[in-house]
């Protein structure tokens, strides 16, 4: 056989090797991204949409009245939003006042901790124990990363204490903030407000930065929630945007205590989260 013909031959053979290698990378993208895309917006398979209203703007006087009336609403947790005047300007409650409003409802319950490192570490444990089911089950407890010196040991703390680990990013917090502690989180909140005060406006460009945490969460194969809580209303600019970029726990407050029949506000934030999570 002479060298142009083996060289022919060699060529050729290079030709369908390549275009085999070709179509089997097509191939193998192709069944990489349906394994962790689906038909819908978000990214991955959709988690279950919950609705928990902060207390921020209940009649403090009547506030386990109050939490009764959510649960019987049908929210999925109930949040208390935690202020010591240091943190954020304004100041709110501690773990007693929680403990009170476990006697008029069996909801769970969720504590944001909008206080200094001084009070985070001074009191994790009461604040973990307060906010327990009513037959201990664990409650979640948020703690903020940039009130976290040592943000390993405080979420270790609160799984110890028998509570559920969760963090939370101010607006100008970057995501990566967070990157090495998801392995020990249940939950991650994004506000999309700067905490302290209820009615403020959602800030649009923390859609983003959901977006970004999932894809994190969903690549990893990590078994966490994306809560997201600040401005939050029955809208598709608010509740639908974040429920497109991955969120699926949704903190209304004054979007919530707006409605005069809480049941009507649960319904309609539902169903615009879902539909966010839907395909175009």
């Amino acid at each position: 056989m002479n060298n142009s013909l083996v060289k022919s031959i060699f060529i050729l053979g290079a030709g369908v090797s390549l275009q085999s290698a070709s179509a089997f990378t097509s191939i193998s993208r192709s069944a990489s991204t349906s394994s962790t895309t689906t038909s819908l917006n978000v990214y991955g398979t959709p988690r279950k949409v919950q609705i928990i209203p902060s207390v921020l703007p209940a009649d403090f006087g009547k506030l386990g009245e109050d939490c009764k009336k959510l649960e019987d609403a049908g929210v999925d947790r109930i949040q208390f939003d935690v202020m010591d005047g240091n943190f954020v300007p304004n100041l709110t409650f501690g773990p007693d006042t929680i403990s009170w409003c476990r006697k008029y409802t069996d909801a769970p319950f969720e504590t944001q901790l909008m206080v200094s490192e001084r009070c985070t570490d001074a009191m994790l444990e009461q604040f973990t124990e307060a906010t327990k089911g009513p037959n201990g089950e664990p409650g979640v407890v948020i703690v903020h990363v940039e009130a976290c010196t040592h943000l390993h040991r405080a979420l270790g703390r609160i799984r110890d204490a028998g509570g559920s680990p969760s963090v939370a990013l101010n607006p100008h917090t970057p995501a990566e903030m967070i990157e090495n502690v998801l392995d020990l989180c249940d939950h991650v909140l994004v506000m999309t407000v700067n905490p302290g005060f209820g009615g403020q406006s959602y800030i649009p460009t923390m859609t983003d930065k959901i977006r970004k945490i999932r894809k994190w969460i969903v690549d990893r194969d990590l078994d966490i929630d994306i809560e997201v809580d600040g401005g939050i209303k029955a809208t598709k600019e608010t509740i639908g945007e974040c429920a497109a970029a991955g969120a699926n726990c949704f903190i209304a407050g004054s979007g919530l205590f707006a409605y005069d029949d809480f049941s009507e506000g649960v319904k309609e934030l539902t169903n615009l989260a879902l539909e966010g999570q839907k395909e175009d």
